[in-house]
């Protein structure tokens, strides 16, 4: 299994408004040109993250665990249907109700990406696709909060948790 070098991806300034088009593969060459991503992080009701385990196959940061559901949104495809369709084709999730917490830019070494943050509380069946992670499952706060910083998550997903988790904690 690969990524697709040539699936093309819009191009958006830092509010989202699309600027042109760009290849996955010159996405993540180092060009750092901004592209659009979507994620969701999957609550359970008893305060339990789902996480998803990278595939040791994928382009960027494989092998580590990270947001239950992130992807790119494609060419011409709007912020709400591109996190449903990730959250169908990675998790068989069809009915959730996501909250989103905006937006904001992300830059590691290989790539920048502005990130449409969601979450939502489920309990309902999980079927991980087997082609898109290698594995998942939930977490307790303490299991994450004890192996933020030891090579172990994403360091976008470290990130991320803790803005969450900061806001939960002001907001309930």
């Amino acid at each position: 299994m690969r990524d697709n070098k040539n699936e093309l991806f819009p191009i958006t300034d830092n509010e989202g408004n699309f600027l042109g088009t760009i290849s996955r593969g010159h996405a993540h060459d180092g060009c750092k040109i901004l592209h659009p991503v979507v994620h969701l992080h999957v609550f359970n009701s008893k305060g339990e993250l789902y996480l998803q385990k990278r595939p040791s196959w994928k382009d960027i940061q494989p092998d580590k665990w990270d947001t239950a559901v992130g992807g790119h949104v494609e060419l011409g495809e709007s912020i709400k249907v591109a996190l449903h369709r990730e959250v169908r084709e990675e998790l068989g999730i069809k009915e959730f109700t996501p909250t989103t917490f905006g937006h904001y830019v992300f830059e590691s070494k290989k790539e920048k990406e502005l990130v449409y943050v969601n979450k939502c509380i489920y309990d309902g069946p999980i079927k991980p696709n087997k082609e898109e992670l290698s594995e998942g499952r939930f977490w307790t706060q303490k299991d994450i909060l004890d192996n933020i910083g030891k090579g172990i998550f994403t360091p976008n997903f470290e990130n991320e948790y803790q803005q969450i988790m900061s806001h939960q904690q002001l907001h309930g």
